[in-house]
């Protein structure tokens, strides 16, 4: 193993213990679950229509997940970044196929676990349960709420500048076209809002 990939780990191991305390003995069944993959910017890591059997932990890289409509528009559902878990998860959970694809929007490098038996090991060990509760309320719960939320209450202006807060780089790093999709509006009003934004900057 490369020090680049225990870096990784390491990583990882602390994305887990930032919801909850993990013993020794289950990061080890976690880390044996492990795989590194390499992915080119452009790749597809899920089709739309296959099921997801695997999670991935971004170490280096974005993913983005999307759906096409039947003209070919596509609507980004998320942006997955650097230390972070993304995976279709409703197709995880019921091995269905999944509604959306999964595309590497920059050179990618992966922890792969199969989720089949990551599930496994969290009903066998207590610590690993109190984690992936914690990690669905954040992620799956308060976030998507938040999100819901601010599409409602927030005009176009705000959620670009609350998503920069986040993401100070993503201008250099992700295609203009992903970031409008990803908050629910158009290329031309994006580059409006930016224009606007340079003029009061």
């Amino acid at each position: 193993m490369t020090s680049d990939q225990q870096n990784y780990l390491n990583n990882l191991k602390l994305y887990f213990e930032s919801y909850a305390p993990i013993s020794e003995k289950s990061w080890k069944l976690i880390e044996n679950l492990t795989h590194f993959q390499t992915i080119k910017k452009g790749e597809i890591v899920l089709e739309n229509g296959e099921i997801c059997r695997n999670l991935y932990f971004i170490a280096k890289g974005i993913l983005r997940t999307f759906i096409t409509d039947e003209q070919g528009n596509f609507y980004n559902k998320n942006l997955f970044f650097e230390n972070k878990l993304a995976c279709s998860k409703v197709s995880s959970i019921l091995q269905t196929p999944s509604s959306f694809t999964i595309e590497a929007l920059e050179d990618c490098i992966l922890i792969t676990l199969d989720y089949k038996k990551y599930t496994q090991l969290i009903n066998e060990n207590d610590d690993l349960k109190t984690f992936y509760i914690a990690y669905l309320e954040k992620n799956w719960i308060i976030e998507k709420e938040q999100r819901e939320i601010a599409l409602v209450m927030q005009n176009a202006t705000e959620r670009y500048l609350s998503f920069l807060e986040k993401h100070p780089t993503i201008a250099d790093r992700v295609p203009l076209l992903h970031i409008a999709s990803h908050l629910g509006i158009t290329p031309t009003q994006l580059s409006r809002i930016r224009k606007n934004l340079e003029k009061v900057l």
